[in-house]
């Protein structure tokens, strides 16, 4: 049965949504903002510690769940993450009654009540009773910056805590917080999720940022994240030249582009001929862009779709024209562009000048060294410097 309490909020809320925001000016309406966002905290408090009452009655049982996570998940549509924020908050709270007062007043968000929660936790609840801490001044510390300080600080200060709490902290174990996931889309592209510990972030930050400022181009466009992206992708390829990485399926690892040989030598543009080796589906003209410093292994399938035949693999650029390019052009040769030789590819000019001769590219002209696509003021915006040198 609905409570008074409940039914007077509810209206309260209609009345709310029905006022008209149109006709207010910004310092109303940033007045109208605070009392909301307060509202909010104490009704997120409220939410936290009912939860927190239903767990100690054990109410999940009567619908069958075995928690009130399960609950929130099942009945609330909550995530597995925001159910689990709302059920430790509760439990927070309970540990903390100064900081669940400030909660119950609007005082501090339900972010700030999730930052302090490690402190409640059983572990670090008893290692500060080891130690003979008053859990009740750590409590009253915590909520003053959770009430006047930036979240930054706060989380700041719950992390000083913990240190002192154990300063040797827990055998160190990277492992435990590394992970890397990958998302593919349909068009073959990637959206990526990274996890490092302090140590295992520190490697990969420095490792990505000497590429960034050491590839710095006149009239670069790229924003941070995209110069961060390129960079990821070049320190895979300077690991794909240096030929040190582990065998995959008994060969080096490398990019595996297949397209039939009419869209390899078909000069004009033609949108998915090529299948790359873990599914993504690319353009012929970007198949031929990867042939022109790659080795081309000539396949024979049969009607049957049986392989007749498998060809010798040839170096498109051998190994000796590479070293006559780098020595004229000493990298790469985008204007300013100051790349090493080493992060270059060899590549030939799309520009088209009759038969192709032994050693030329698919688009028939001649090597150069380059990086990637262009990003050059007034030019197209593909994803990385580049340039191409006519022989």
């Amino acid at each position: 049965m609905r409570s008074n309490t409940l039914a007077a909020l509810e209206a309260a809320l209609d009345e709310l949504s029905a006022e008209r925001l149109d006709g207010m000016f910004g310092p109303q309406l940033l007045e109208r903002l605070g009392d909301l966002l307060t509202a909010q905290n104490r009704l997120a408090a409220e939410v936290a510690r009912t939860v927190r009452q239903c767990e100690l009655a054990g109410a999940a049982d009567v619908d069958g769940k075995a928690s009130m996570a399960a609950w929130l998940r099942g009945h609330a549509r909550f995530s597995a993450a925001a159910a689990n924020r709302v059920v430790v908050a509760g439990r927070t709270m309970e540990q903390l009654p100064v900081l669940a007062a400030a909660a119950a007043a609007g005082e501090v968000s339900a972010e700030a009540v999730s930052a302090v929660a490690p402190v409640a936790s059983a572990e670090n609840v008893a290692a500060a009773d080891a130690s003979g801490i008053d859990l009740a001044d750590i409590d009253q510390l915590l909520t003053d910056v959770a009430r006047n300080q930036f979240h930054p600080v706060l989380r700041r200060a719950v992390a000083h805590y913990l240190d002192r709490l154990d300063p040797d902290g827990t055998e160190p174990d990277p492992t435990d917080q590394r992970s890397l996931t990958w998302s593919k889309h349909a068009d073959g592209s990637v959206t990526g999720r990274l996890e490092l510990d302090p140590v295992g972030a520190e490697k990969a930050m420095a490792a990505v940022e000497s590429i960034v400022q050491a590839s710095r181009p006149a009239g670069d466009t790229r924003t941070r994240a995209q110069q961060q992206g390129d960079a990821f992708v070049q320190l895979c390829d300077n690991s794909f030249a240096a030929g040190r990485l582990p065998v995959l399926r008994t060969q080096k690892p490398h990019v595996v582009v297949t397209i039939p040989i009419e869209d390899l030598v078909d000069p004009s543009t033609g949108q998915g001929a090529a299948d790359l080796g873990f599914g993504a589906t690319i353009s012929a003209a970007r198949a031929r862009w990867l042939a022109c410093d790659g080795n081309v292994t000539r396949i024979v399938i049969g009607p049957e779709g049986q392989p007749l035949d498998l060809g010798r693999s040839h170096r498109v650029v051998p190994h000796h024209l590479r070293r006559a390019v780098e020595a004229r052009d000493g990298g790469c040769i985008f204007a300013g562009c100051d790349a090493p030789s080493h992060w270059c590819d060899v590549h030939h000019s799309a520009i088209p000048r009759g038969p192709r001769r032994a050693g030329e590219s698919w688009g028939g002209g001649g090597p150069s060294a380059h990086q990637g696509p262009p990003r050059v003021p007034g030019g197209t915006t593909t994803r990385w410097p580049m340039a191409h040198l006519a022989t």
